[in-house]
């Protein structure tokens, strides 16, 4: 599912935009994913009811950790960002070394519906379940089919540090690779649509 031939072929490319990116190293990557896979997937994914724990800073937001149950497409999509071939490819761009949690702990499919928003804040660092475990990146693929800017819901990066902010645009089938540390704020403003 995912494009490891452009991933592979572009590493020394990806390691540079990705590493000095601004405001703290992140990294865009337009067509992620084989685009009828995608949409197959997107076309699968239903309704969600489960509120997002991250209910107390965020707004109608939905999440289901274990979304490779919903379709073939999905579980490729899981067993692609599992597999040793994107670690490695990870590895090499964030210049650490990386592994996707399996249990997807904070992760998974988000959903966010009408009047969505998720305000800025700072992900946990040390797994709630694996004290060893330390959270060093954010991976953020987006499923927003037809996204215009005035839609709003950009995701929303600054750095504490220097208080350097940068506004991304989310549309279908666009990956961000974001730093996750204790100075790595991120959020999106209420969606309009």
């Amino acid at each position: 599912m995912i494009n490891f031939d452009y991933l592979e072929k572009n590493l020394e490319k990806l390691r540079i935009d990705y590493l000095a990116a601004q405001p703290f190293p992140h990294l865009i990557i337009d067509n992620f994913c084989d685009e009828e896979k995608l949409t197959r997937a997107y076309n699968a994914i239903p309704e969600l009811n489960n509120k997002s724990r991250d209910y107390a800073f965020a707004n109608n937001k939905f999440e289901k950790s274990n979304y490779k149950e919903i379709c073939p497409e999905l579980k490729e999509f899981y067993e692609d960002l599992s597999s040793e071939r994107f670690n490695k490819i990870l590895s090499f761009i964030t210049a650490k070394k990386t592994f996707v949690d399996p249990k997807n702990f904070g992760g998974g499919l988000h959903q966010g519906k009408k009047n969505s928003f998720l305000d800025m804040h700072l992900d946990f660092n040390y797994h709630p379940l694996h004290k060893n475990w330390y959270r060093e990146l954010n991976l953020l693929l987006y499923l927003n089919k037809d996204w215009k800017p005035e839609y709003k819901g950009e995701l929303r990066i600054k750095d504490l540090r220097t208080n350097d902010e940068a506004d991304l645009a989310v549309p279908f089938n666009r990956m961000i690779i974001q730093q996750c540390g204790p100075y790595t704020l991120h959020g999106y403003d209420m969606t309009n649509f």
